[in-house]
């Protein structure tokens, strides 16, 4: 059994598909604290002149060290949403497989979602499906509770889920307590995430894009995923 875990993220990068298809169940961690100007409410898109942040505003002021991601709401007061698909169509109509795409996602961005982790959550099932992974994915706000913070917290996790291997991000390697993992006969092993390069509809190539970037230019977006 193959774990791995990460924080709900709004238009992920190619390696977080990459963690999913490797792992035999993931974990929605959607019950630790939300972090500012982290990957978690934004993410990039390429453009004529680079590349540029798309960022969901939510509603933090007062509640940040209070509330937990499963808890922090969309701040809909802000016409987010037509923002985002105004950039998507523009910078993305003339790309390969536009049509495809473009159809699939605007839905998101007419649907009123309050709680953020509930729109990165149906997003990720629809990319999840249009990439053909189907490895199970759980919300650990929907498990039992579990303490600890950090090394422990992902330890806790990984033994509800009777783990035998945790695949952590390579910046697993900073804070996880390895002889710990293994004194429970859980094995840590690090993505090692080669980024694919494709062709983009703007010309040069700008990696670490939303996977949206994949999904409008590549012809077989999961082949390249398993390079």
């Amino acid at each position: 059994m193959i774990v791995s875990i990460h924080q709900p993220a709004y238009l992920p990068w190619l390696g977080y598909f990459d963690k999913i298809q490797k792992s035999d169940l993931f974990l929605y961690l959607d019950t630790v604290q939300f972090q500012k100007g982290s990957f978690q409410n934004r993410n990039k898109l390429r453009t004529k002149g680079g590349w540029v942040w798309q960022t969901v505003p939510v509603q933090t002021k007062g509640i940040l060290y209070e509330h937990s991601i499963s808890e922090i709401e969309i701040d809909n007061r802000q016409p987010w949403q037509a923002k985002h698909w105004a950039t998507i169509r523009q910078n993305y109509s003339k790309a390969p497989f536009s049509s495809e795409w473009l159809a699939l996602l605007e839905p998101f961005y007419h649907i009123s979602y309050d709680c953020f982790s509930d729109l990165c959550w149906d997003m990720l099932v629809m990319f999840n499906k249009a990439l053909g992974i189907s490895t199970p994915m759980q919300k650990t706000s929907e498990m039992a509770p579990v303490d600890g913070a950090k090394s422990d917290l992902i330890l806790n996790l990984c033994r509800q889920s009777n783990a035998r291997t945790y695949l952590s991000g390579s910046q697993g390697r900073g804070y996880l307590d390895e002889d710990t993992f293994a004194r429970f006969d859980i094995a840590v092993v690090y993505q090692d995430f080669s980024h694919p390069i494709y062709t983009q509809c703007h010309g040069g190539f700008e990696p670490n894009m939303g996977i949206i970037d994949l999904l409008m230019n590549a012809p077989d977006p999961s082949s390249l995923l398993k390079v």
